[in-house]
């Protein structure tokens, strides 16, 4: 397989991962950003442990969809993140009836 072949390839799944992305993105209520991943989840509790060095987040997501070309399925029940670094939650709009 040639670089352009494998620079196709992975533009056809990121293309696709978006596709996706829009078509599921009513069905969420949050969107979580961390510095390694991107979520789509219905509930979001976090937790600052200030008990470690540096201060450490730990965020549990319910019903939650993964972005990663890579990732055979996306949709999953829970999700546990631990992270030094900043995190990104924001509430999205409600959805009209």
């Amino acid at each position: 397989m040639s670089e352009e072949d494998l620079e196709r390839y992975e533009a056809e799944i990121e293309l696709g991962l978006v596709q996706e992305y829009r078509a599921v993105l009513p069905m969420f209520g949050y969107v979580v950003e961390t510095e390694r991943r991107f979520y789509l989840a219905n509930d979001v509790s976090m937790t600052l442990r200030t008990d470690t060095q540096p201060t450490c987040v730990e965020l549990e997501l319910t019903d939650a969809w993964v972005w990663d070309m890579y990732r055979p399925a996306r949709f999953v029940p829970s999700v546990r993140v631990v992270t030094f670094r900043d995190v990104n939650i924001e509430r999205l709009p409600e959805k009209e009836l």
